[in-house]
């Protein structure tokens, strides 16, 4: 639902129209989200404890840095807007790692209850890639109708999606 929400913000802001963006955001946000817990379930009880304690800060200041890019985007002038495409270079790559730094977690808690992780891994990564596609298709309406004024709501959502994982780590919600 992470990435849902990112790909309807960053529809919104109509910074990744067309048919190569919207591959290369759902299928990068699928590949994230199928690679993750791989690497969770792989890294077992060695590597939890370094992480833990810092995962979600790194979460929420990659989706604010990637959030206020896009207010600021979205209030300055058009030629602005596309130099920050959420789909190309580290942008995309950010946002990748910071929609999908909670499947790390849950591969490694399948790693501990001994469940074999390609096949939820192989779903989490397949229904990752159609939700994203719903977000972008449904935000580059939102944007068509609403304008540049998406964008900076998008931006919005981005850090409050941060905050949320924030809060719900430190108060278990």
């Amino acid at each position: 639902m992470d990435a849902f929400a990112v790909c309807l913000g960053v529809g919104a802001g109509r910074q990744s129209e067309g048919r190569r963006a919207t591959f290369r955001l759902s299928f990068h946000f699928g590949l994230f989200q199928f690679l993750l817990p791989v690497v969770g379930w792989f890294a077992g009880l060695t590597v939890v404890r370094y992480i833990e304690a810092f995962d979600h800060w790194v979460a929420f200041l990659l989706l604010a840095f990637v959030g206020v890019r896009m207010i600021w985007s979205g209030s300055n002038g058009e030629e602005e807007s596309h130099k920050n495409d959420p789909s190309r270079g580290w942008n995309m790559v950010l946002l990748s790692v910071a929609v999908s730094i909670d499947a790390l977690a849950i591969g490694l808690s399948l790693a501990l209850i001994h469940v074999d992780i390609w096949y939820p891994a192989v779903v989490i990564g397949v229904v990752t890639s159609l939700m994203s596609l719903v977000g972008l298709r449904l935000g580059n309406q939102l944007g068509r109708k609403f304008g540049k004024r998406m964008e900076i709501i998008g931006g919005i959502v981005l850090i409050l999606i941060g905050v949320r994982i924030v809060v719900n780590h430190l108060f278990g919600l």
